[in-house]
């Protein structure tokens, strides 16, 4: 009685109810009803009645969804589980080729996408055909380890991850805001799944240490069947908890992005320096050219991250001039390896490698110079970082044509 009193004294002053409140929060939720119907007309109390038990609401409406979304995603898991483990069974014995364990994963991950945002029937169509064509020419290919179906093999999964894409993006997959969201869902997506597969990596270590206990050596049949169901299954688990805006996930991005970026530029600095002192020449040696071009799409990827999670901020930081360098860098880098590229197939002729790394250089050269061109307008306060970030998007389905490209047309033409 004595805090519903209070709260009626001071029901017309905003600042001692705020102060009330923080001081016995509990008992002034649970007063707050009986001193609402004392004074039914009053906009603070009504203003506070709304404040106090809207989240009971949304938390009740949540909670009907996320049966749904949880049943669905259990579903889904462990479908990859089985389907993984199933292809795992045909790749050992070698009836197919290993690459079909991405069909375990992407496709269904899109199927949770579409479940979420469903798309219009043309969308879906054209998602369902994709999928099936690019699963049944994998299979068409022989089981040869040419360089024509290795590329194949290596592209695919960037091709089906733009599918991915696709799906994600739904009916907007023209709108860079969605793309923009797709980028940010990955790089949530690959820490939460490096932070739940350590400690699967944990629990796989304890479990066959406890049986080595008893004498029982489980170690290849856990690898098989519990691991790789276990991975498969993971990834769309991983996919339910960050589209339900888990906090750990979208908190801890900005800052990993904030950290790795500087580290990686003085690494590759450092890296860069060493190279020129010891006198590698990527002209001439094959294994340099293809770390080189490593290095490249490392720097590109964690560009990207950066710049995706630094938002919409229109004040510079630290941040955006590391950025920009790391382009000027990975600019260099690309220029150097497009010119070993060109001197190695002037010199030796044109082979699907040669062919498949001028290909990608030459795109994200031009991908980088776009960047560097949109970061230098917005650190110039001509544009906003909406600029930078559409610079990133839009480019986005050339990688996903250029993959096709490699996946489907390389294997016919070599």
């Amino acid at each position: 009685m004595e805090m519903i009193s209070l709260i009626n004294e001071n029901r017309d002053n905003p600042h001692e109810l705020e102060r009330i409140y923080r001081k016995e929060p509990e008992a002034f939720k649970a007063s707050l009803p009986n001193a609402r119907e004392q004074h039914p007309d009053s906009q603070v109390l009504a203003v506070w009645y709304e404040r106090l038990h809207f989240k009971e609401t949304v938390h009740q409406e949540k909670a009907s969804l996320l049966s749904k979304d949880f049943l669905s995603m259990g579903v889904l898991a462990i479908l990859a589980g089985i389907v993984t483990r199933v292809m795992l069974h045909f790749v050992e014995k070698q009836f197919i080729a290993p690459m079909n364990l991405a069909f375990g994963i992407l496709p269904l991950m899109a199927a949770y996408f579409v479940y979420k945002n469903p798309p219009k029937k043309g969308v879906l169509y054209i998602l369902g055909a994709l999928f099936l064509v690019s699963g049944v020419y994998l299979n068409l290919l022989p089981l040869e380890h040419t360089d024509s179906i290795i590329l194949a093999y290596m592209h695919l999964p960037i091709f089906l991850w733009t599918l991915a894409g696709l799906a994600f993006t739904g009916n907007d997959y023209r709108k860079g805001s969605t793309r923009l969201a797709y980028l940010k869902f990955n790089g949530e997506f690959g820490i939460l799944y490096a932070i739940m597969a350590i400690s699967g990596m944990l629990l796989t270590a304890l479990t066959m240490q406890l049986f080595r206990f008893v004498g029982l050596d489980i170690a290849e049949f856990y690898m098989k069947n519990v691991v790789a169901f276990g991975a498969a299954a993971l990834s769309i688990v991983a996919v339910y908890l960050v589209s339900r805006n888990l906090k750990l996930a979208k908190n801890i991005a900005p800052y990993i992005a904030k950290i790795f970026s500087p580290l990686v530029l003085v690494t590759l600095l450092a890296y860069l320096i060493t190279v020129m002192w010891v006198g590698k020449n990527p002209f001439l040696d094959r294994d340099f050219l293809l770390a080189f071009n490593g290095i490249l799409l490392s720097v590109l990827a964690v560009t990207i991250f950066s710049i995706t999670e630094s938002g919409a901020d229109e004040n510079k930081s630290l941040s955006d001039y590391i950025n920009v360098a790391l382009i000027v860098l990975a600019l260099l880098i690309d220029s150097v390896a497009l010119s070993a590229i060109v001197f190695r197939l002037s010199s030796y002729g044109i082979t699907p490698n040669r062919l498949a790394v001028l290909g990608i250089n030459l795109l994200i050269w031009a991908h980088l110079l776009w960047i560097m061109i949109s970061y230098g307008r917005f650190l110039r306060n001509q544009t906003g970082p909406s600029a930078v970030q559409a610079a990133i998007t839009k480019y986005l389905p050339v990688y996903g044509i250029w993959a096709a490209m490699v996946t489907f047309v390389f294997p016919l033409l070599f």
